[in-house]
């Protein structure tokens, strides 16, 4: 595949990476009308295992893009297999959690959650509809209904063509590959986290060094029935066996590994397995492996001039919790709206600064969420006490209400001008008269006004943006309090009212404004 070189743009944006947030930020920027090119090195969808689950903030996002049913499927599959490794564990009978489904909603440390000890209504835990039923989805599988999504769409996907340099100025980027050059006006790295668009920009990388060797296999494994279902703390660390047939994860505290690209062998998973659990399992052969540690870092911003980074090229840390992928996938939907208004002119070039400033708080918390389950899992006894403490707070329905809404990021809020509750949040999946929801007016990536009342002159103040944000006039039965709500691409909140206010439409016209430019074609000054 050769890559051609003009003086003319070849494409608005370039995105460097092809795994699930390079190919959801695609998809973003083709809504909103941007010429975009995936550069991918590998040729196809990477097998070795990865995230077996997402949280609520990948499966809202996907929801709002129509994925729900794919979605659905994907789980349904998933749920098939833990039934089998349930059927295995206990000897053929499917009964038990085999029927019962997980009954978890994720865990902090290797504590696991308990779904029925969630108050479902604590903010952003109880609002997002459908979206709140989907988490059992792999990354793998994110990634492939992701590429499906780009191919019909009209996403340039290039597999197996990796990025090797560029030169950035004022007007573009030209972008150098083993397959020639092109050249766009905008570069996003969403090549992970050693990501060479990271380092070749020169980006600040602040964070703390690995302590820590994880390994996260399939496996074909005898002598595993005194190992645990779940996750354990042992003496010598923690590991996790299923919920699908030959899952195994192990957690040493022996520093991160001499060589990160040394072949995972049978032998080494055997000895790491049982080191850590005790049991004398044989290890016959591995399906798929992976290792990873807790090095957790972040830059300081998301944007150098023409450059940007998004998902594990922005920030990295350790795996735990599924966090990395949903975290990825949110700064995918708050960047991709945003970047394509500004190349499409209907928006100007500081509006990428709320990308860094949104963005950049939410990242920060995920680290450091990362770093704490690191730190109540260490096998010392000062560690081990601080886990008997945290292990008790989840067995509450507070406890785990609280950390099942920081695994979710259900306390995101964006600082937006605006005193509404839900303003600067995701906004909730309000049911309509008709029995639609706001996911379903959400598919084309478009910003929404809700008018709830019939009030013209809010209607009369959206008439100049009718090219960039679609109204609906509609009753809300689900939220009778709402009188409106402006809704952004990415499903935040801009601004919002409540039924009986002086002045309904108060703040509107300066959100219109701040967000989607000046009434008509203009654009404000940048």
């Amino acid at each position: 595949m050769t890559l051609r070189h003009s003086g003319a743009m070849d494409y608005d944006v370039v995105v460097a990476g092809g795994g699930p947030v390079g190919l959801m930020l695609a998809c973003e920027l083709r809504l909103g009308g941007a010429r975009v090119a995936v550069l991918e090195r590998l040729t196809d969808v990477n097998p070795v295992i990865k995230g077996g689950a997402i949280t609520l903030p990948s499966a809202e996002a996907l929801y709002r893009r129509g994925m729900l049913p794919a979605l659905a499927e994907a789980q349904r599959q998933a749920m098939d297999r833990f039934r089998a490794f349930m059927r295995e564990r206990n000897g053929g009978d499917g009964g038990g959690a085999a029927g019962q489904g997980l009954g978890y909603v994720g865990h902090f440390a290797g504590i696991m959650l308990r779904a029925d000890l969630v108050d479902r209504t604590a903010p952003g835990l109880g609002d997002a509809g459908p979206a709140a039923g989907i988490a059992l989805v792999t990354q793998q599988e994110i990634e492939r209904l992701l590429g499906e999504r780009a191919d019909e769409l009209g996403v340039d996907v290039r597999r197996g063509v990796e990025l090797t340099g560029f030169d950035a100025d004022e007007e573009a980027v030209t972008v150098r590959t083993g397959h020639g050059t092109v050249r766009a006006g905008w570069l996003v790295g969403c090549d992970g986290g050693r990501s060479t668009v990271r380092k070749l920009a020169g980006f600040d990388f602040p964070g703390t060094d690995p302590e820590i060797t994880c390994h996260q296999a399939v496996v074909e494994i005898t002598g595993a029935e005194d190992l645990t279902v779940g996750w354990t703390a042992t003496d010598t660390g923690v590991y996790a066996y299923g919920p699908m047939p030959g899952r195994i994860v192990t957690v040493e505290f022996d520093g991160p590994p001499a060589d990160r690209e040394a072949p995972i062998t049978t032998e080494d998973l055997q000895a790491r397995l049982r080191r850590v659990s005790g049991v004398d399992v044989t290890v016959s052969a591995v399906r798929t492996a992976t290792r990873f540690t807790d090095h957790a870092r972040q830059v300081t911003e998301y944007r150098k001039g023409r450059v940007l980074l998004a998902g594990d090229a922005a920030h990295v840390h350790s795996a735990f919790g599924s966090q990395g992928l949903s975290l990825g996938i949110g700064d995918a939907m708050n960047l991709g709206w945003k970047l394509a208004a500004v190349v499409g002119g209907r928006a100007p070039e500081a509006l990428l600064d709320t990308y860094t400033s949104e963005r950049h708080p939410v990242g920060a918390r995920v680290v450091d969420w990362t770093r704490s389950q690191v730190a109540a899992m260490r096998p010392d006894p000062w560690s081990r006490a601080l886990r008997e403490i945290v292990s008790d707070l989840a067995g509450t329905v507070a406890g785990t209400t609280y950390l099942t809404a920081q695994l979710n990021s259900a306390g995101v809020r964006y600082e937006l001008p605006g005193g509404h509750p839900l303003t600067g949040r995701s906004t909730p999946d309000l049911v309509f008269t008709g029995g639609d929801r706001l996911a379903d007016h959400l598919h084309a990536g478009r910003a929404l006004l809700l008018d709830l009342t019939g009030d013209p002159e809010l209607r009369a103040l959206a008439a100049g943006y009718a090219d960039r944000v679609d109204t609906l006039t509609t009753g809300c039965p689900s939220h009778p309090e709402l009188a409106a709500v402006l809704v952004r691409p990415d499903g935040f909140t801009a601004w919002a009212a409540d039924a009986g206010a002086r002045t309904p439409t108060a703040g509107l016209a300066e959100a219109l404004a701040e967000w989607f430019g000046m009434p008509g074609n203009a654009v404000t000054p940048g």
